[in-house]
């Protein structure tokens, strides 16, 4: 029987977040969360149906020239193929990074995979399914994610830092229309925090578009 997954799209772009930010990329977005966050950004993600192999999906990421895979979502992890694919993908020689929410336990992902974990500040409404267990597993190759979209999601997110030290890096990145990145900029540069401002740079380019 193929293995196979709800994939919602696959396309190749600049990687606008996250530490190979401009990197050209293919993205694999799989379709389904049981998260339904205030901003999400990608909620034609939810549904859809359709089933593709392992092998169609690397065929199809196979006619771009690039190294770098994103598995993103939705929540790539609710499909339980999506470990499958990632190993895969680390077999085939392509540095692959997973981005996923703190909801899952990520115990099972490939070791090779950079794993950029959204954790859910409160604004987001689903702060409640973080799995905060998650973030002692981050290793210096990941990259842990606060999305800020108030001066209270940022506070909170100090906290959690310091609550819970990590090895993977940590980025804080606004709410698009909601925090003014040069707001956030002097949030983090008053409290002396050692994290990176992520500003989503296919929102620069290409404004709110699906698919980029």
């Amino acid at each position: 029987m193929k293995t196979e997954l709800n994939i919602n799209e696959i396309f190749y772009s600049l990687q606008g977040e996250a530490r190979e930010v401009g990197l050209p990329t293919v993205f694999i977005r799989l379709t389904g969360c049981p998260l339904r966050c205030s901003y999400c950004d990608t909620e034609y993600a939810f549904k859809g149906n359709n089933l593709l192999s392992i092998d169609d999906i690397l065929n199809e990421v196979k006619q771009y020239n690039t190294q770098y895979i994103c598995v993103t979502g939705g929540e790539p992890l609710a499909q339980i193929n999506c470990y499958i694919l990632l190993d895969r993908l680390v077999r085939e020689n392509y540095q692959v990074s997973l981005e996923t929410s703190g909801s899952i336990d990520i115990t099972d992902v490939n070791p090779s995979v950079s794993i950029v974990m959204d954790i859910k500040t409160p604004s987001s409404n689903e702060s409640k399914q973080n799995k905060v267990n998650n973030i002692d597993k981050l290793q210096a190759k990941d990259q842990l994610k606060f999305v800020i979209g108030s001066k209270s999601d940022f506070d909170w997110s100090v906290n959690i830092l310091n609550k819970y030290p990590t090895q993977a890096s940590a980025l804080f990145s606004p709410v698009f229309d909601k925090v003014e990145p040069v707001q956030l900029a002097d949030w983090i540069l008053a409290k002396q925090l050692n994290v990176r401002l992520q500003v989503q740079l296919h929102k620069l380019l290409w404004g709110d578009k699906p698919g980029k």
